[in-house]
């Protein structure tokens, strides 16, 4: 196995690959993903030193979390730190966010993991009133002093959820969109984890792909694809997809971008490089539905850092072609 550097994650105290491997795609919410498929690409990740699998028990109804669990234990030597997420199998109300539910919850992703106390659950982008909830945090205590999770965690949507889920002492680690398109975390909650010692886990890194230059204005997506579904937030957030971006938008910006990649790295590579290397990150989950994409994600740890020619240039680029289009919704 290749060694990929190490950080702690926030609260934990656990130590994570800065590249780790989001699983969504291999629950098949971006089209059809075979199991031989699925874990090849978590071996591939584990091969190139990935330690950090991300998850959650809504990808394919759970089935990303059952392939993540036959792949660890067929793979006892794979020492990986598994994140998974609840809270999007009920109606997103606030009063749903209870213990009872928590546990219902808990019970289905440890046995679709087969374990018995989760690494990390993260609350997956629950109601903006549930981060202020005393109750939910007292209910996610509960959840720990009985052994079923060994921390807990958020994922959210906006600046001010996680700003506000930083201020609670219990919280590990924040999850949060943030990309070469998407620079609003920069300004106050990769500072504010910083000082508090809470983790940041960067989410939809590639902009749903958009940062890997592969897609053009005629690329047409699978209809099971949320990247044909929910452009405008159809099925859920519309941060989730593209970033939130226009996908016009997106191309011709991804496009500009393809030309601020250093000689011999990807597109894609730079942009996981970018966000590895901004102060309070943790870690960057890229997803992946085939080996190579799993390898060429986690190179981007090998990387030398960007120089501030290049980070210069993406700020422009933001300011110029995305800022006006998708900050006033932040």
């Amino acid at each position: 196995m290749i060694r990929m550097e190490q950080r702690t994650l926030g609260r934990t105290g656990r130590d994570v690959s800065v590249v780790g491997q989001g699983t969504w795609q291999l629950g098949g919410d971006w089209g059809e993903v075979r199991e031989a498929d699925a874990f090849g690409v978590l071996d591939a990740a584990v091969e190139s030193g990935v330690t950090f699998f991300d998850t959650a028990d809504v990808y394919g109804d759970g089935r990303s979390e059952q392939l993540i669990g036959r792949y660890l234990k067929d793979r006892p030597d794979a020492d990986v730190f598994v994140a998974t997420k609840m809270g999007r199998r009920a109606e997103q109300l606030p009063e749903n966010y209870v213990l009872d539910n928590f546990r219902t919850w808990n019970d289905r992703s440890r046995a679709n993991l087969g374990v018995d106390t989760l690494d990390l659950v993260q609350l997956h982008c629950p109601p903006t009133a549930v981060y202020s909830s005393d109750a939910v945090y007292d209910a996610l205590d509960t959840l720990v002093a009985e052994q079923r999770v060994a921390a807990y965690a958020v994922s959210v949507e906006t600046c001010a959820e996680a700003l506000t889920a930083i201020a609670r002492p219990g919280v590990a680690s924040v999850q949060i969109i943030l990309n070469p398109f998407r620079l609003k975390p920069l300004e106050e909650v990769l500072p504010a984890a910083l000082e508090a010692g809470v983790g940041i886990v960067a989410r939809v890194p590639l902009a749903s792909g958009l940062l890997s230059g592969r897609y053009t204005a005629d690329t047409v997506f699978a209809p099971e694809d949320h990247r044909a579904y929910n452009r405008h937030g159809e099925a859920f957030d519309q941060g989730e997809t593209f970033s939130g971006i226009d996908y016009a938008t997106g191309v011709a910006a991804a496009a500009e971008f393809a030309g601020l990649a250093p000689e011999g790295a990807t597109p894609a590579a730079t942009a996981l490089r970018w966000i590895i290397q901004q102060p309070g990150v943790t870690s960057v989950i890229p997803g992946a539905r085939s080996v190579e994409q799993a390898r060429a994600n986690a190179s981007a740890a090998a990387l030398p850092p960007l120089p501030q020619s290049t980070l210069d240039a993406v700020r422009d680029l933001y300011d110029r072609r995305i800022r006006a289009e998708v900050h006033p919704r932040w």
